[in-house]
């Protein structure tokens, strides 16, 4: 069956379930422009680069830009995201779960950017899916085992190889730039962190978005077809209108968000805040062209960990630190449950 624009709108304005699946994904996607997205231009308005509202125009762009491009080139995160779970063969059910997995996600999402707490939607979104398909399957028959791996895979990317080459980065550059002078230094650094940072931003739309152009598209599929199938093949149109509705969620919120990572965890220079970018751009990057959804707030929030190490263990407000790693730790039980328990109570009144 095609999945033109036309055949989407007719079954769009037909089917009241479909239409809230799509707009609860789009929701989701905005609440992830607004508190994952500022973590790719965090650094840069914390080293006093760019200013924020320039700083987050330029995520914005550059998020659009990533998923819309590099989606053409290798959706391989979304095809994971795709087969991660399965919903079962009663396609009403099926609709019904995504759409309380959505709001479990929106949920978890909107509270930690009340709190400022850079918490992952990457892992609230693998959560969400992961408790809505436990709740309607009745166990863990619904969960795909192969594909999942690659999330504990993607874990000790964005937590090992980010901190580690966060401190080798920073390692090297010292290394590398003894005997320069410190305004040559800081004049170069600055255009090479906002240049890293573009490149984080652009990386972050390609694997955050294509999360959430997967389970758009997963709605679709059920709503339109009735099924699942399992060469998916994304529709230009459904990536452009993600891509817009996550550059829009970037545009409007963030502020907070760039004050937890960019300015209150580690206090850097322009040098140290090209070496986070930097990392998070090859972490990221790795990840993406290799289908393992990572968290890109995890991945860049341990390379600034990196990078402050590198200096001394004190440089790091670890008790900050802290929090957030709780919180990434609380998010897969957490919104997992909420998925859980949204599920079920959806399918009690829809």
């Amino acid at each position: 069956m095609g999945y033109d624009l036309g055949a989407f709108l007719a079954a769009f304005t037909s089917d009241p379930i479909l239409a809230l699946i799509v707009v609860l994904t789009l929701g989701a996607t905005v609440v992830n422009g607004a508190t994952d997205a500022p973590n790719a231009i965090a650094t840069v308005v914390g080293t006093k680069a760019m200013k924020p509202l320039p700083a987050i125009a330029m995520a914005a762009v550059c998020n659009f830009v990533g998923l819309a491009l590099i989606t053409m080139i290798s959706s391989a995160v979304a095809k994971t995201i795709f087969h991660m779970v399965d919903f079962g063969g009663d396609n009403h059910a099926a609709l019904v779960a995504l759409a309380a997995a959505m709001v479990a996600i929106i949920v978890w999402g909107v509270v930690a950017w009340f709190f400022g707490i850079p918490t992952s939607q990457s892992h609230s979104l693998i959560a969400g899916i992961t408790g809505a398909a436990i709740a309607l399957q009745g166990g863990l028959g619904g969960i795909n085992g192969d594909e999942w791996i690659k999330v504990v895979y993607g874990l000790v990317i964005s937590t090992v190889l980010g901190f580690g080459m966060g401190w080798l980065f920073t390692r090297m550059i010292r290394v590398g730039a003894r005997g320069v002078s410190r305004r040559e230094a800081n004049g170069f650094f600055k255009w090479a962190q906002i240049i890293s940072g573009a490149g984080v931003a652009i990386l972050h739309g390609a694997q955050d978005g294509q999360k959430f152009l997967s389970l758009c598209m997963l709605g679709i599929m059920i709503g339109m077809s009735g099924g699942i199938q399992d060469d998916v093949t994304f529709p230009f149109w459904l990536i452009i209108l993600v891509s817009m509705v996550m550059a829009l969620g970037t545009a409007v919120g963030g502020k907070k968000i760039i004050k937890s990572v960019g300015m209150n965890m580690v206090k850097m220079e322009q040098y140290q805040g090209f070496a986070a970018c930097l990392s998070a751009c090859f972490c990221i990057g790795l990840a993406t062209f290799t289908g393992m959804p990572v968290s890109t707030t995890h991945t860049k929030t341990t390379a600034i960990m990196g990078v402050g190490a590198e200096r001394s263990l004190r440089s790091v407000k670890w008790g900050l630190a802290g929090k957030m790693v709780l919180t990434w730790v609380l998010t897969f039980p957490g919104c997992g449950l909420l998925a859980y328990g949204f599920t079920y109570l959806f399918l009690m009144f829809m």
